[in-house]
């Protein structure tokens, strides 16, 4: 679990990755996973799973299915931000977490990134929406009671104010207002693949208990309720930070 601490020097660790690949001199990057965040593409095949019900769930995730479809409109924000021109393509990491980031034991300060697999072009958005994801709320990732499922203000405060710092000669303005909105996508898609791998039988995702990747959609849900009803405090701790 982060502490406000640990959560801002991730948060400085992945920005810094961030900044220190933006002047990577071409050829472009390899894509390791074409359409990773594709959030329409995955809304695509949310509803294909639905339809087919090859595992026989869709009955016990139907208000899950209702959840996601009524906040359909997310999927786009991003995708069409890319598309416009709006915000840049840069080099990401694609899974920003604090279990990615290797500290000093006896500082405790971020050292550097890891797990680099997934380093591919991207927006500067969806690592800044996996930190948020991955370390804005202390409840478990598969949490069954989703009313213990709470966003954290202090976390977020931490987690905005290491990324900001770290790339604030980086960002453009229009990608520091979508800091937010990419949060809120990130953790809908996350909740749409979960949901996917429920419906299709716990393929993907490895699971310790039956019902665990179910569990795993419905804290995302949850914690996207929390993001969109906090959002305007969250834009004036971006803007304040």
């Amino acid at each position: 679990m982060a502490s406000a601490a640990d959560a801002e020097r991730a948060a400085r660790a992945f920005g810094a990755f961030q900044r220190a690949l933006a002047d990577l001199p071409a050829p472009r990057l390899h894509e390791t996973i074409p359409h990773f965040h594709d959030t329409p593409r995955r809304l695509e095949s949310f509803e294909c799973a639905v339809q087919r019900d090859s595992a026989g769930r869709a009955a016990e995730a139907r208000e899950e299915i209702a959840q996601v479809r009524g906040r359909r409109e997310l999927a786009a924000v991003l995708v069409k931000a890319a598309a416009s021109g709006t915000v840049p393509e840069r080099i990401v990491h694609n899974d920003a977490k604090l279990a990615n980031v290797l500290f000093d034991a006896a500082s405790g300060e971020a050292l550097c990134v890891v797990d680099l697999d997934t380093v591919m072009p991207g927006l500067a958005l969806f690592d800044f929406g996996d930190l948020v994801r991955s370390m804005a709320t202390r409840a478990a990732e598969d949490e069954r009671d989703t009313s213990r499922v709470r966003l954290e203000p202090e976390l977020f405060e931490s987690i905005a104010r290491g990324y900001v710092v770290a790339t604030r000669e980086l960002l453009t303005p229009a990608e520091r207002e979508l800091l937010v909105p990419a949060a809120q996508v990130i953790v809908f898609e996350r909740a749409v693949r979960f949901l996917i791998d429920h419906l299709d039988g716990d393929r993907y995702y490895r699971i310790a208990r039956q019902g665990q990747t179910l569990d795993r959609g419905r804290t995302q849900l949850a914690l996207l309720d929390a993001l969109l009803a906090a959002e305007r405090a969250l834009q004036q701790i971006v803007t304040r930070v």
